[in-house]
């Protein structure tokens, strides 16, 4: 993988998907992963969307607008959001933007 390249996979178990980054997130990729993920989403119209960080070292402000761009598209459609699994880094920069006063943040068993 180069700097810019991210790995976007995913799962689907009953009405829940859950969408695994693995990578750097930023200004180079945002685009690219929200794409990708609004797609999964448009297809498959699950009831629940998770949005598991455990693999992800860097994030910036993109980043963090890819995240709340998913949580208020999710909420436009009636889907429930959350984020799982943010590694510290990643946590430290959601706990700062106050991301967890509108989104669930939760650490789960990661089951990909």
């Amino acid at each position: 993988m180069t700097d810019c390249e991210i790995s976007v996979k995913s799962i689907t178990s009953g009405r829940c998907l859950t969408v695994f980054l693995d990578g750097d997130v930023d200004h180079h990729n945002a685009r690219q992963i929200r794409s990708r993920i609004d797609t999964k989403v448009y297809i498959q119209r699950p009831d629940e969307l998770i949005l598991d960080l455990s693999r992800v070292a860097f994030m910036d402000s993109s980043g963090l607008g890819l995240i709340l761009g998913r949580y208020a598209k999710a909420t436009e459609l009636g889907i429930m959001f959350k984020v799982a699994n943010p590694t510290p880094q990643i946590k430290r920069i959601l706990d700062l933007a106050g991301t967890e006063r509108l989104i669930k943040i939760e650490n789960m068993p990661v089951n990909k």
